[in-house]
């Protein structure tokens, strides 16, 4: 007995200066954080659902309904917030949908394994029962899956949409996402980075367009150098083609008058050697990130040398991975082994800017977003990353499941009767995973206007008698064939969603102790300084 109080008070002296909620205390914290997170999304999924407002420091407004936009703009503090808000930003990056779904799975995971606690089920054995739930479901996804035709990728494309834009804009932004992923497909795989988006102010957003290859807001440095060129050699310079500037302070002492013209003529000749440089090495086109001095253009137009200046580092990084060049810092030492190659280039007109359009072998494309504000453009570029993202994800791996709630729905009858199967109480908890998988029809149905439980038992009903592929329609709240409606999703955004929100609940029911460090309030040292002046302690 007395080594349990001397323990005791050890363990009080070390944490007298934390906050500690432990046992079923901290779980309901925890679960109750996670539902209050997900109450700030749940109301914008599905093509139903709707907007938020969201205002930052200075005041600057978005209207949108991505929820993993809203979760990252929004300050939550919550420890166990933030482990969902993860698990809703890897899902974003890996599949670019199913955000919402990830975080409102996740939730109801938890409010409903908080109910199985309350009534004496330990959280291990509920974690157990929800790894077997995952298994089982992730493996029963093969049985609603079916090879996606072109047709049916851009209706799933243009689902994952559904609700962010007016349905011609949906359709427009879902026929470029394609267009793009098509562009950047190279041996099975699709790599989004390759696709590059120029916000445009003026016009509407139906004026968006892509430009097969990279496009850049210049124009060539030299009237007289041909606007049209290809294939050739490219130089891409990390400086530019002008006279040396001294790098400190410097007096030139002039003693006599042919002094200042020899060391001008000095400059020029250096100039000119960097330029005979490019010349012998075979570059055709050269693209310098600084300026390039008149004496130079003269030059490199006379030579037949086509260049673009001042353009942007990230800009010089993209043209390096299109055309194989490196980037060096001095004109006059590159090598033939430094050059690119590129297919062709040319200028174009596009809603009064002019474009320097580059195509090489990885030159990807290039999107001109457009639309009246600038919000407008941003949410046009946030929708066409979703769409690129479901693109290049189903011309990988084109497999389709049913939308409209039947995937969840199926799933969920299959993990009940896989239940009965269970001994024990993990029985109890795939159950539980069953309904946190279910409330995804339920939000749809409730974003649109429907009550929720009667739409979902219409749903298993209509299932059990017409098939797994029946999924609800929002227009009418009416179960229908989600399939030959072109309603569906890729399987990767579903297996994403899955396995993360059951990933993030189990990591959640795990934790029985929360630790919160007190943190005293501290004074400025000169604050300090003066207090002693006068006296004070």
């Amino acid at each position: 007995m007395g080594y349990q109080v001397a323990g005791t008070m050890a363990e009080d002296s070390i944490l007298e200066s934390t906050e500690r909620t432990s046992g079923h205390e901290a779980l309901r914290k925890n679960v109750q954080a996670a539902i209050a997170l997900a109450g700030a999304v749940r109301s914008t999924l599905g093509p139903k659902g709707l907007d938020k407002l969201l205002i930052d420091d200075s005041g600057e407004t978005m209207v949108t309904n991505d929820g993993v936009t809203v979760l990252e703009t929004a300050r939550v503090e919550h420890p166990v917030a933030k482990m969902i808000i993860t698990a809703s930003s890897t899902q974003d990056k890996v599949a670019r949908d199913g955000t919402t779904t990830t975080v409102v799975i996740c939730a109801e995971m938890l409010r409903n394994a908080w109910q199985l606690v309350r009534q004496g089920v330990h959280p291990s054995v509920i974690a157990r029962g929800f790894a077997q739930s995952e298994t089982f479901a992730l493996s029963s996804l093969n049985e609603l899956s079916i090879r996606a035709t072109r047709e049916q990728i851009e209706s799933a494309i243009e689902t994952s949409l559904a609700g962010k834009l007016d349905k011609s804009m949906e359709k427009h932004l879902a026929s470029l996402s394609l267009e793009a992923a098509d562009v950047i497909l190279s041996d099975g795989k699709a790599d989004p980075t390759r696709v590059k988006i120029i916000k445009q102010t003026g016009g509407s957003m139906s004026e968006s367009t892509l430009i097969t290859g990279l496009a850049l807001a210049k124009t060539r440095i030299h009237p007289e150098m041909k606007e049209r060129g290809g294939p050739g050699s490219i130089l891409i310079l990390d400086g530019g083609l002008e006279r040396r500037k001294p790098k400190f302070e410097s007096k030139l002492n002039i003693t006599s008058t042919g002094m200042l013209e020899a060391f001008r003529e000095a400059e020029s000749k250096a100039l000119m050697k960097q330029i005979e440089n490019l010349v012998a090495i075979g570059c055709s086109l050269l693209v310098c990130k600084e300026g390039v001095d008149d004496e130079a253009r003269q030059a490199l137009s006379k030579n037949g040398i086509l260049a673009y200046r001042r353009v942007e580092k990230r800009d010089l990084d993209l043209l390096s991975r299109a055309c194989g060049a490196n980037l060096v810092p001095d004109a006059g030492r590159a090598t033939k082994d430094d050059l690119g190659v590129f297919t062709s280039t040319h200028e174009e007109l596009r809603g009064g800017v002019n474009y320097w359009i580059l195509e090489a072998e990885h030159s990807g494309a290039t999107l001109i977003a457009r639309g009246s504000t600038q919000s407008v453009i941003d949410e046009v570029e946030r929708c066409f990353a979703d769409g690129l993202g479901v693109a290049c994800q189903l011309l990988e791996e084109p497999v389709l499941l049913p939308g409209a709630g039947a995937t969840q729905v199926a799933l969920g009858r299959k993990l009940r009767r896989f239940a009965e199967s269970v001994p024990g109480r993990e029985q109890l908890a795939i159950e539980a995973w069953a309904d946190a998988l279910e409330s995804i029809p339920r939000e749809l149905a409730l974003n649109a206007g429907y009550d929720g439980i009667d739409s979902l038992l219409k749903l298993t009903s209509a299932q059990i008698e017409s098939g797994d592929y029946i999924g609800l329609d929002l227009s009418d709240g009416k179960p229908r064939d989600t399939i030959s409606r072109g309603i569906m999703e890729p399987m990767t955004i579903t297996r994403q969603a899955i396995s993360g929100a059951t990933e993030a609940a189990i990591s959640i029911l795990r934790i029985d102790d929360v630790l919160w460090a007190q943190m005293d309030a501290q004074i400025p040292e000169e604050v300090q300084d003066g207090l002693h002046g006068l006296g004070a302690d």
